[in-house]
């Protein structure tokens, strides 16, 4: 009898492990959309480079995207669309015609690439294409805003979590550089952002 249970529980074992270990490698796939928010970092230089503005914010927006799950690791698309409402403002000594530029509208598309930490746990990196509204302005007042859009690129990474039943939540760093911005009126501008998302993955 001892034998016969011995038996049962290594045929049992065997037949769990490889269930196991295959839960543990699955990376996420599949249509996914979410929603996200958090802080975001604007920098923008001057067109001479001889002064650059700073401006603190809050982010938010939406996103959608398809992964493809290659057993523990994975592959995808992902669009993005959001807002900040930072607004930078050079010193007084400066002297372009332009002392000020407000960040609007970001949209981005791209692909992003990850595998499995452990079950239910991934973690990945991003890169594409990415445009960026804004506004330059005076603080008198004296000229009418400028607004333009520029493009430039994205990088970041981030870890996304498995939540009850289709639910996932992620935590992102992501980078953004642009040149030229307003029309050239400016230099280069970045942002950089810490985001959280909640999404629902079909």
């Amino acid at each position: 009898m001892k034998k016969t249970i011995t038996l049962v529980a290594i045929a049992l074992g065997s037949m769990a492990a490889p269930a196991l270990a295959q839960e543990a490698t699955t990376a996420p796939g599949g249509l996914y959309v979410g929603v996200l928010g958090g802080y975001e970092g604007l920098n923008v230089d001057s067109g001479d480079g001889s002064v650059s503005a700073d401006a603190s914010s809050a982010v938010y927006g939406v996103n959608a995207g398809y992964d493809l799950s290659l057993g523990s690791a994975f592959v995808g698309v992902e669009g993005e669309i959001s807002t900040s409402t930072g607004s930078t403002q050079f010193p007084s000594s400066f002297g372009g015609a332009r002392d000020g530029l407000e960040a609007n509208g970001q949209y981005y598309v791209g692909a992003r690439a990850g595998f499995a930490l452990t079950p239910g746990i991934a973690a990945y990196g991003k890169v594409g294409y990415t445009a960026l509204d804004t506004k330059a302005f005076t603080s008198a007042g004296s000229l009418a805003d400028l607004k333009d859009n520029t493009d430039g690129l994205r990088f970041g990474g981030g870890v996304q979590v498995q939540l009850p039943g289709p639910l996932e939540g992620r935590i992102e760093y992501r980078r953004s550089k642009y040149k030229n911005v307003a029309d050239a009126d400016f230099g280069d501008a970045s942002t950089d952002q810490i985001v959280a998302g909640l999404g629902l993955r079909f």
